[in-house]
């Protein structure tokens, strides 16, 4: 165990951690909700420092990042836990996993010795995602801190609901901020991650945008009956546009069944593609299908001529014809970092 940082010492032993909004109160003994930081005697730990559950060297595409560095390789890396429920999480064996004190279902990694596999690796850069990275926050922070030194660039991929605090924390050495939005009203949210977090999540990726600078990319898995009313999904397109900008990529994702929403249909491929249109309508310039191999959707166009720049395979780039951030056809400035 490792003591936590972000968090405050309150009477009776208790203490209140900062990490994520959900700002637990915990009594000596006991766990915050992510299940992963524990009160013994007053003093808040971290359960999963330096406990890794899940790793592999993937395609930037996988994230799903579309205009960070596309083609690029970065080592991902997962642990325990979550602040959120997900009835249908992908990842409900490490995100729901029972935390022990001991390193059970876990490998033993430093920060340190994670920077050095992603260098004998080749990536490029790192990526703290598969459970939420900001419950992980001391050690993507130090890991963090220790690739910016190797040239390595740094990403969360990440639920969005840390607090203002973490992200100050983490945010001079994040360069990639890819943020799910799993709906645009506190009871969708309810709904799809047992957590009314819409505001929190909405708050932290205005910040990471616009105060910390950070690359940004959105997500919805849109699943049917929870979180595809067309309506709630325009607005959203609206708040990514007026709050983030018109170039912020949204992804929109299809559904898939399993776990607990395991009864219910994979998302029409044509309800995305009419969602895909709504936020065009809206005014974003760049929206992508996602788990449709193979669509059009996936791949990356000039929003100003319509010539396709980027092509995509799967996870792989096929084609790419971006030069010097530029639209070779008509010299539009293409956004991202490239």
């Amino acid at each position: 165990m490792k003591e936590a940082i972000l968090y405050d010492r309150l009477e009776k032993k208790k203490v209140r951690c900062n990490v994520c909004r959900h700002r637990c109160t915990i009594i000596p003994g006991k766990r915050g909700y992510c299940r992963t930081r524990l009160n013994r005697n007053g003093t808040l730990y971290t359960l999963i420092y330096n406990r890794v559950s899940s790793m592999s060297n993937n395609p930037i595409e996988k994230k799903p990042l579309f205009h960070f560095y596309p083609g690029t390789f970065y080592l991902s890396v997962g642990s325990l836990g979550c602040n959120f429920r997900c009835p249908g999480c992908q990842n409900w064996e490490i995100s729901h996993a029972e935390i022990m004190e001991t390193g059970r279902g876990t490998k033993e990694m430093t920060p340190e010795e994670s920077i050095r596999l992603a260098l004998r690796c080749n990536c490029q850069g790192i990526s703290w995602t598969f459970n939420e990275p900001a419950i992980w926050l001391e050690y993507t922070l130090e890991g963090a801190k220790l690739a910016k030194k190797r040239g390595l660039y740094t990403v969360y991929v990440t639920n969005g609901f840390i607090t203002p605090e973490g992200l100050d924390q983490i945010s001079p050495y994040l360069d990639a901020f890819r943020v799910d939005i799993k709906g645009f009203s506190e009871e969708t949210y309810r709904k799809i991650s047992s957590v009314r977090a819409l505001s929190g999540v909405l708050d932290s990726a205005r910040l990471a945008k616009n105060k910390y600078h950070m690359h940004i990319e959105c997500v919805t898995n849109v699943t049917p009956d929870i979180n595809d009313d067309e309506d709630e999904l325009k607005r959203l397109a609206e708040w990514i546009r007026d709050e983030l900008g018109p170039d912020t990529p949204w992804h929109v994702t299809r559904f898939y069944p399993y776990l607990d929403l395991s009864h219910l249909p994979p998302t029409p491929i044509l309800k995305l593609e009419r969602i895909r249109q709504i936020g065009f309508d809206a005014g974003l310039r760049y929206v992508y299908l996602g788990n449709v191999p193979g669509h059009p959707g996936n791949n990356t166009y000039c929003y100003n001529c319509g010539e396709m720049l980027i092509q995509r395979e799967g996870l792989d780039v096929t084609l790419y014809r971006i030069s010097d951030t530029k639209c070779p056809e008509c010299g539009t400035v293409i956004y991202g970092r490239f």
